[in-house]
């Protein structure tokens, strides 16, 4: 695919401003009206949205630039390449394994491209627990539609591959709604390696969007660059300090370079766990405790079913199918919910993800082009005994997850293992193998169900990972409740301001990224006035 467009080459080709790492060491100081810390979704918007305002901005990433020339579909090279710790990241107590992007465009550049709005349950409870007045659908609406035009998102509507479809026709057969999702593509190959980046271009990250166009405006783009700490005084940050990394973010030994960064406005879009961290690191004004608390996942548990058809689930669309139903059997504040879906499987992750070792993976391997899988989203932080995870600093500095795997969060899996079982063998399964390590292959639903009823449900036994990080600098009505404001701004210092998904004080319900961007389309226009800048809409 090397004869196709790559505008990110183009745009290097033309002059683009980029420092850091491949491109040339960046100066000792540098000065800007608004910097902006992360390159992904919170920060892709944002940009777009303040150099149309024309204001001056500053950009700085610390994992490398990736573009299409260099997307291949191999996952060898493309997990190391675009992800936190190699896609490898995982909580303290190594009971979760947590996928984020770390690269330019953030997890926009490897994510699976399902777009939700926030669902109404989410906002009522944040307008009711938490004192976001304005955070309405309608109040909402505008920004949401902004993005869905810019992104392209719309509903999916080529016919789902095999993977998906069993999704739909089990949950079908059992009365279950199920819907398509909405994708943010454009003329989509359904080449399926969208969690290695698009090699076509057809996705609608920030990659080939948002930071393209601010970069013709006129921003900056730091790369390989990590922002270390801020300095703060009289209420106010006065500096950010950042040194340069090597592409997989080990530190460049034998060089002390830093860049101080000086700007009118700071805005932090590094994401869950690495903006508190950034925080913490900065010893930033925490007067109530708030800073890394209330940190969701979206707790996720998998089941494997065994096809008599071929499934090929690394084909097409990677998600195009989802259910709420699971959601919408109890209260918002009762037993954890979950939304199910249909994830792309290849190789590495279908390995990695799987129980059992030696002969017994490799029967399953063996059986991976007709196996099936199916994924639970549990939605977390809307009950005291599902209140999340903090964010802690290693010795190193570098950040860290302590998210605990209560006993209510580990009976949401149960009822989760339950209902993907029983959808599985709905549609068709010769055998269903809950992703759990005393799970075995069940052969029928009552087997399978009288085994997951009895199972115990511990952690490290459910195999459980996430993509979906939230919360950590959560939003409030109240300086008490949280760390910024319903307007994005760090209660204790009047220049900063939080732009991505660890705003959120609960998770969403959905995945997240279209949350954060209808929510920080309106948060970017709101700042871009507070500036005094020109009054701008994102399209």
């Amino acid at each position: 695919m090397s004869n196709l467009p790559d505008p990110i080459r183009d745009g290097l080709r033309r002059g683009w401003k980029i420092l850091g790492g491949p491109y040339g060491e960046a100066p000792p100081r540098m000065v800007c009206d608004v910097a902006i810390v992360g390159s992904g979704a919170g920060a892709g918007i944002t940009a777009e949205v303040l150099t149309k305002a024309g204001l001056k901005v500053l950009i700085v990433e610390e994992g490398p630039l990736r573009s299409s020339s260099d997307f291949n579909q191999r996952e060898a090279e493309a997990y190391p390449a675009l992800y936190q710790e190699s896609a490898a990241r995982k909580t303290e107590d190594k009971a979760i394994n947590i996928l984020q992007g770390r690269c330019v465009g953030g997890s926009t550049t490897v994510n699976w491209t399902s777009s939700f709005r926030t669902p109404t349950p989410t906002l009522e409870f944040w307008r009711k627990h938490f004192g976001l007045e304005n955070f309405s659908d309608a109040a909402l609406a505008p920004y949401f539609e902004q993005v869905e035009r810019r992104l392209h998102i719309q509903p999916w509507r080529v016919p789902p591959n095999e993977n998906n479809e069993l999704l739909r026709r089990g949950a079908a057969r059992l009365g279950i709604a199920a819907a398509a999702i909405s994708r943010n593509v454009k003329d989509c190959w359904s080449l399926g390696s969208c969690g290695m980046g698009c090699p076509t271009n057809a996705k609608q990250s920030m990659l080939v969007t948002t930071l393209p166009e601010a970069l013709e405006r006129g921003a900056t783009l730091l790369v390989e660059t990590r922002a270390q700490r801020f300095e703060f005084g009289n209420g106010k940050a006065r500096a950010l300090l950042c040194g340069p990394v090597k592409a997989n973010g080990a530190p460049v030994s034998g060089n002390s370079a830093q860049t101080i960064i000086v700007a009118r406005h700071y805005v932090l879009a590094a994401g869950a766990i690495n903006s508190p961290g950034v925080l913490l690191r900065s010893a930033a004004p925490d007067p109530h405790g708030r800073l890394g608390l209330r940190t969701f996942l979206h707790p996720v548990v998998m089941s494997a079913g065994l096809m008599h058809q071929k499934v090929e689930g690394w084909s097409g669309a990677p998600q195009s199918i989802y259910t709420d139903h699971f959601l919408k059997t109890q209260p918002i504040d009762g037993p954890i919910g979950f939304k199910l879906e249909a994830p792309p499987i290849h190789p590495v992750v279908f390995a990695s993800s799987m129980v059992g070792f030696g002969r017994e993976q490799a029967e399953l391997l063996g059986k991976f082009p007709n196996t099936h899988v199916l994924l639970a989203l549990m939605r977390d932080g809307f009950h005291s005994e599902s209140a999340g995870g903090k964010v802690k600093l290693r010795g190193d500095g570098s950040p860290v997850l302590d998210y605990p795997l209560t006993p209510f969060v580990l009976e949401g899996a149960r009822r989760a293992f339950l209902a993907m079982a029983e959808i599985q063998f709905a549609a068709g399964a010769r055998q269903v193998l809950p992703v759990h390590e005393l799970a075995q292959p069940y052969r029928s639903w009552d087997q399978a169900r009288q085994a997951i009823e009895s199972m115990p449900m511990k952690p490290l036994l459910a195999k459980v990972v996430s993509a979906h990080v939230m919360g950590g600098c959560g939003a409030a009505g109240s300086e008490g409740q949280g760390v910024v404001g319903p307007d994005g701004v760090h209660w204790q210092v009047d220049n900063l301001s939080v732009h991505d998904g660890s705003i959120f004080p609960t998770s969403v319900g959905a995945n997240p990224q279209l949350s954060i961007y209808g929510i920080v389309n309106r948060l970017a226009q709101s700042l871009a006035r507070h500036l005094g800048a020109q009054d701008v809409r994102l399209a």
